[in-house]
């Protein structure tokens, strides 16, 4: 038995992924590494009584290029004489539908196809061939999204997948590097398929793969790839620690103080009970309710959650309502002025170009072009349909989209106020950069500063 055999097998035992005489679902895409797996799995089945069968997801992203796949998965079992299924589903139509990427639109039509099909065919383990160097891309992915210890400690060796939690996840492969399964191919003549996706510097996992990991091996840690594996051992074990006391404390009927918690601890019974009640467990999210209990924030336009003093979380359904059809004009004629709207002071002041306007105190400036903005002001709340750009972005897009990308909670957009010229374009949205089109440029004859200060929170 070669090197490479007797480790896979070791491993295998170790992590207790397959009992013998198992049934064994294996995720072949045709690419190096899945190809290296099925090759590997297949020579150590007669000794484990492993019953395998062959799965292929046709991404339907490369045309030809991806039914070529399709047919070297589907040849390759042929020869080695296992039961072969294959799926489909056009992943570009599904992203745009639902507002995902297409690396996570392609994920989870794959995850839904394979836990599909292990399920429709009893097999209760699905193999995949991730190894060492996707567990390095996933952290630099992840911690560059700022993700947190749990999600630092990169893939497990086996889990359950996320379209069907009882179907389990293996990975035989996770501890050898991408070089040693490129040497096992080359050694025993194992054909496989080159992804030309793979080299688009488009996709932030290439740029990652690609110039973010050789430029840090070359230039700060040659051992890069080891010291990361070994973080984020270190890491996973010490969230996964964490993540266990907070369950503890939470299945206690006599809790210590929830203050009196570690930080982390506190943090974790937070995103445990947001989790079990459906809402996303965003830092900002926890981070109100860890700081403050009593006090109730909006999660979506009918619900709203608090953290009582004892540190459990309640939910509770707001009452609907509708956008606010409140608004209120006012003139830019005189030189300055104030105004009062929708919980918000505001400011303003006209000046010419080499006009002195002194900033503000608070920070919550902006300087406008007073001639584009005009002499007529609308103040009101945002409405369906307003679209707005930011100075600095690309075409205007709805303020929905815009609050999105800023995780402003739902029930917080509808009362943030936005300013309007006389024509009815925005220039000034709470919460958000100024509007390109009325900053200050080289023709600039008159300025406006806007300043302002909320004295009531959204409710």
């Amino acid at each position: 038995m070669s090197d490479l055999l007797s480790h896979i097998q070791t491993s295998i035992a170790a992590k207790r992924l397959f009992h013998d005489g198992q049934r064994i679902l294996v995720a072949v895409s045709g690419g190096l590494d899945s190809m290296v797996l099925l090759n590997l799995l297949h020579r150590l089945s007669t000794a484990h009584r492993w019953k395998l069968t062959v799965a292929h997801f046709n991404h339907q992203l490369r045309g030809a290029g991806s039914d070529k796949d399709e047919r070297l998965a589907r040849q390759t079992a042929r020869i080695l004489k296992l039961p072969f299924v294959a799926g489909r589903g056009d992943v570009q139509q599904f992203a745009a539908k639902n507002g995902f990427s297409v690396e996570m639109a392609a994920r989870k039509l794959r995850h839904d196809f394979l836990a599909g099909t292990a399920a429709k065919l009893k097999i209760p383990t699905v193999a995949l061939a991730h190894h060492a160097d996707d567990q390095v891309e996933l952290f630099f992915l992840r911690l560059l999204r700022g993700a947190g210890g749990a999600g630092l400690a990169g893939m497990k060796w086996s889990n359950g997948s996320p379209s069907a939690p009882k179907i389990r996840l293996a990975r035989p492969l996770l501890d050898l590097s991408k070089a040693v399964l490129q040497n096992f191919a080359k050694e025993n003549k194992i054909a496989f398929s080159e992804d030309a996706s793979n080299a688009s510097m488009d996709i932030q996992r290439n740029r990652v793969r690609h110039e973010l990991i050789p430029l840090l091996t070359r230039h700060y840690q040659p051992a890069l790839g080891r010291s990361v594996l070994r973080l984020m051992e270190v890491v996973g074990a010490e969230a996964e620690f964490v993540a266990h006391t907070a369950s503890e404390w939470l299945r206690r009927e006599r809790r210590p103080d929830f203050n009196h918690l570690p930080l982390a601890v506190q943090r974790r019974v937070i995103h445990q009970q947001l989790t079990e009640h459906n809402l996303t467990p965003d830092f900002d999210l926890i981070e109100r309710l860890r700081a403050k209990s009593g006090q109730w924030i909006a999660v979506s336009p009918i619900s709203s959650v608090c953290r009582d003093a004892a540190g459990v979380i309640q939910l509770r359904q707001l009452e609907s309502f509708q956008f606010s059809s409140e608004r209120r004009g006012f003139s830019l004629l005189a030189k300055k002025g104030e105004i009062t709207f929708g919980g918000l002071m505001i400011h303003w002041q006209t000046a010419d170009d080499n006009g002195m306007i002194a900033a503000g105190k608070d920070g919550n400036v902006e300087y406008f072009d007073a001639d584009k903005v005009g002499v007529s002001v609308c103040l009101r709340c945002w409405q369906p349909g307003d679209r707005f750009r930011p100075i600095g972005t690309g075409p205007p897009k709805k303020l929905q989209d815009l609050f999105t990308d800023l995780k402003v909670p739902r029930g917080e957009r509808r009362r943030r106020v936005v300013a309007a010229t006389r024509q009815g374009e925005l220039f000034w949205v709470e919460g958000l950069r100024m509007a390109e089109k009325f900053k200050l440029d080289e023709n600039t004859v008159r300025k406006l500063k806007w300043s302002w200060r909320r004295y009531t929170e959204p409710k």
